[in-house]
């Protein structure tokens, strides 16, 4: 079972408890459980509802950010199968019509400026 599942069983159970406890009580006595008893049912019960939301919130989030990767890699092969010859055509022309032992240019400034600095 999930975390979701857990907390919900755990705040049924805290919940019956609370109003078994109660009715028996109430039954067998004419008065109900203490104070102290009532809050800490209701407490875990809260909590464990809180818990459950949120992990069906996570759920959620990273059922999305999974979609939204598989559409990016996607994507992403899509545009490398476009452009991919594109550049390697053009870096093999580059380098067919400067000969075989063309100088490599390094990216940077170029004129008399770059030199003196």
């Amino acid at each position: 079972m999930t975390l979701k599942w857990w907390a919900v069983v755990v705040a049924v159970v805290s919940l019956t408890s609370a109003v078994t406890g109660n009715v028996v009580s109430g039954a067998l006595g004419g008065r109900e459980l203490p104070l102290v008893a009532n809050l800490l049912a209701l407490t875990v019960a809260g909590t464990a509802v809180v818990l459950a939301v949120v992990a069906e919130l996570h759920g959620r989030l990273d059922d999305r950010i999974s979609e939204l990767r598989e559409f990016l890699v996607d994507r992403l092969n899509e545009i490398e199968t476009r452009t991919g010859d594109r550049n390697t055509g053009f870096v093999e022309g580059y380098l067919l019509s400067h000969g075989q032992d063309a100088e490599v240019v390094p990216l940077g400034r170029r004129g008399r400026g770059a030199a003196e600095r």
